[in-house]
């Protein structure tokens, strides 16, 4: 006769794990508050991404040849890192805090819509391997949706909206001309509600946020929403992708 394990003790192991998973649950909680994933994403597929132009004026070559920074918001600052970091010619992307005071630049604080940050990227790249346009170029094709006004998919509020922060009238310029030509052109089926604004200040975010999806690539929020994107990076700009975060199996056909 085969040996019956007893009737209880599969109930006391199945109510253990349920313990667990809620104790790993209010762990995770209490290092950062839950972004929800939305199934019905508005951005394009893989197969139907936008098609831009390239931008009429760009930024010269510096003569110096040194690093550039550009400032860009576009929604959760997660999946715009992880963007700009698979770029040829990119150093360094950090995520953080733009517009509004040093007092208010905390992740509780901005998550709140209230201290007029927006979640961005401070980016530094080598102009010699890629252009401030070609930069704008994967902003508004791949990165975001720049019609949407003070929200990206699933989040909402101003601290989600859409803005370019230049540090030289080269980059105001430039930007500005560019939205211009897609509006022009219509690129998008609603206008680009973009801004171009100076950039007072940058604050870095919090450690937890820098190198989000290339440290938590099954996070359910980077799964749904980002890494379509990169996949849609992968095949719109070849020749400036490089694989510094790799895809789930989900997403390498």
């Amino acid at each position: 006769m085969r040996y019956q394990p007893l009737s209880w003790i599969r109930p006391l192991i199945l109510a253990s794990s349920v313990v667990l998973l809620a104790a790993i649950a209010i762990s995770l909680s209490s290092r950062i508050t839950l972004r929800t994933p939305s199934f019905n994403s508005s951005l394009p597929s893989d197969t139907n991404f936008v098609a831009l132009p390239d931008p009429e004026i760009d930024i010269a070559v510096p003569s110096n040849l040194n690093q550039q920074t550009i400032v860009l918001a576009g929604g959760c600052f997660w999946g715009i890192e992880a963007i700009f970091e698979q770029l040829k010619g990119v150093s360094q992307v950090v995520s953080g805090y733009s517009g509004g005071s040093a007092e208010t630049a905390t992740y509780s604080q901005v998550s709140l819509g209230k201290t007029q940050h927006a979640e961005v990227v401070n980016i530094t790249y080598d102009p010699t391997q890629i252009s401030y346009g070609q930069l704008l170029k994967v902003y508004f094709a791949v990165a975001h949706d720049p019609t949407q006004l003070n929200q990206q998919l699933p989040d909402r509020g101003s601290q989600y909206r859409s803005a370019i922060f230049f540090t030289t009238p080269e980059q105001q310029q430039v930007a500005q001309a560019y939205i211009q030509q897609l509006d022009q052109a219509q690129s998008f089926q609603k206008p680009i509600v973009t801004q171009v604004v100076p950039l007072q200040k940058f604050y870095a975010a919090e450690t937890y946020h820098q190198d989000f999806v290339q440290h938590n690539p099954n996070y359910p929020y980077v799964v749904v929403h980002d890494l379509p994107k990169l996949k849609r990076l992968e095949k719109q700009f070849p020749e400036l992708y490089r694989e510094q975060i790799k895809l789930s199996s989900f997403y390498s056909r």
